[in-house]
């Protein structure tokens, strides 16, 4: 059994292609401002042809993993959150970077918590660590979004955007790693923040396809209530449980869903701007892949430094939410 676990290793994939609003005012009936006043969103990635989760999820593995100082034969997990894997149901994507990592001697496999998966990957990836049951685990979060996105809804197509980010977590006898973490569900709210067809409710066919109903649907008003009201309760409940305070908070890395959602957050706890981690504007909503995403940046630009106190805040599809409180280890 291990004493603590810490994040070896970091690394992210952004595929090449950037898709800004103003390209996107000539595929859909919208407008820079009208996507910047209400999202913060400026452009946003989009994977090429012939890439898919899996494979920008390896280029963010393999970072990681060379950070980290581990060979992939020496991961015991990987565990991969996404809601676009790359096929439905089976196989799991997380046996698919599993291959092409050549990570001989470990299980894999897909968690599905929409936007909060990166948070539940990195809670449940520790809990591994911490057991003795496992001594290094990848917890990645990748997503395909354009893939499922209805290009011709402008309410949503201007949201999302692709990218991928991944840690190491390592077993270590150095104090710190995670504090304390809060999971939480509310079932009754799934239909706001839904992909309605393609699973065994709806199985695929001419009628779903003809009426998109294999795109992203989102109720965006009762999406924002709920996350404007989740973000602060989730942090708030993670510190309680820690015995701390929203002032000892180093930096807040919050699901980077949309910038009104984020001030409105960081207004409501007291926290100056330079304490709250913000990339939308670049990215978009990248689902499970935002907040490593942002971790990775945040790291790389010194804002995370030893002893550092992060809390990372998701809420999500589900509904669901969860947040981490992680004291950094260099």
């Amino acid at each position: 059994m291990s004493s603590f676990v810490r994040i070896s290793g970091w690394g992210k994939c952004l595929p090449s292609r950037i898709l800004s609003n103003h390209d996107l005012e000539k595929m859909v009936d919208t407008s820079d401002e009208w996507i910047r006043t209400r999202s913060g969103i400026t452009e946003r990635r989009v994977t090429p042809e012939g890439e898919f989760t899996s494979t920008i999820a390896t280029v963010a593995a393999r970072e990681a993993l060379e950070r980290a100082g581990v060979e992939a034969d020496e991961l015991d997990l990987i565990i991969l959150a996404t809601f676009t894997p790359d096929y439905p149901g089976l196989p799991a994507t997380a046996s698919l970077i599993q291959h092409a990592l050549g990570a001989h001697n470990c299980g894999g496999f897909d968690l599905a918590a929409g936007c909060s998966g990166f948070v539940y990957g990195l809670v449940t990836g520790s809990q591994f660590v911490l057991s003795g049951t496992c001594r290094n685990v990848l917890v990645i979060g990748a997503e395909t979004l354009s893939r499922v996105v209805d290009w011709k809804d402008r309410s949503t197509c201007v949201l999302f955007g692709d990218g991928a980010g991944a840690v190491v977590l390592s077993a270590t006898e150095h104090e710190g790693g995670l504090v304390s973490s809060v999971l939480g569900s509310d079932g009754s709210g799934f239909q706001h923040l839904i992909v309605p067809a393609g699973g065994s409710r709806h199985p695929a066919s001419h009628e779903t396809v003809e009426n998109r109903q294999h795109y992203i649907k989102m109720n965006g008003r009762e999406v924002y209530k709920f996350a404007a009201r989740i973000l602060p309760r989730a942090f708030n409940e993670s510190l309680q449980k820690a015995g701390l305070k929203a002032g000892d908070v180093d930096l807040l890395i919050p699901h980077q869903a949309n910038v009104r959602i984020i001030d409105s957050a960081r207004e409501s706890l007291g926290l100056d701007r330079e304490a709250v981690y913000v990339n939308v504007d670049r990215y978009g909503n990248t689902s499970a892949a935002s907040i490593p995403m942002a971790l990775c940046e945040a790291i790389d630009e010194g804002k995370v430094r030893e002893g550092s106190l992060l809390a990372m805040v998701a809420f999500g599809a589900g509904l669901t939410w969860g947040s981490a409180l992680w004291r950094w280890q260099g």
